[in-house]
């Protein structure tokens, strides 16, 4: 913590930045949501180089987008219908990465009894994703799970058309949907690519 410390405690003596903060008391107006993995090794901020005010985050274990359900309440939920509604991003991007351990679990059909809560929030993923030929090995952290993740983020993609706002955005052609996939040891970031539907770097 002591590193996290010394960075806060000077952090507003940062005198560039302070016309930047200063600004941001008026409100905000990000250009996107950028809905990413909880993984401490995923920054959106550094991937993108957006300054404070330019990414509205949504951080969740395997980057999921949980159905729409007004009904159950979810902070998912919120902050995907807060965006778009009143903050009216013009962008949502959904980045998968590589090592994604919550991805791999679901592929490995891993035994996540020890973490009920876990377990629970991984059964609401869209599918269940699988290895290039089928599950993978205990192993299989890196490259091997690629397929699988890039697969997840186009399923979270499908999720996101059946929030009523995207929908109307989308068919209103004031929003766009974009499908990432960052390698986390090559800091590589490849987008889905609808016309040869595939992962391309950007």
């Amino acid at each position: 913590m002591k590193s996290l410390i010394d960075h806060a405690r000077t952090f507003r003596d940062q005198l560039h930045q302070r016309a930047d903060l200063a600004a941001l008391a008026a409100g905000q107006s990000p250009e996107a949501l950028f809905i990413t993995c909880s993984d401490s090794r995923v920054v959106p901020s550094l991937i993108t180089g957006a300054r404070p005010g330019g990414l509205f985050e949504l951080r969740t274990a395997g980057n999921i987008v949980p159905e729409y359900r007004p009904d159950h309440p979810s902070g998912e939920t919120a902050t995907i219908e807060y965006a778009v509604e009143v903050l009216g991003v013009a962008d949502i991007v959904v980045c998968g990465h590589s090592h994604c351990g919550a991805v791999g679990a679901l592929v490995r059909g891993e035994d996540l009894t020890a973490v009920p809560a876990v377990s629970n929030w991984l059964s609401h993923a869209a599918h269940s994703p699988t290895g290039p030929e089928g599950p993978l090995e205990p192993g299989d952290h890196g490259p091997e799970v690629a397929r699988p993740v890039q697969a997840h983020v186009l399923a979270q993609l499908e999720r996101l058309r059946g929030y009523p706002c995207v929908e109307r955005r989308l068919a209103a052609g004031t929003l766009g949907l974009h499908g990432w996939f960052y390698e986390v040891h090559t800091g590589a970031v490849l987008e889905h690519r609808s016309s040869d539907d595939a992962f391309l770097p950007l």
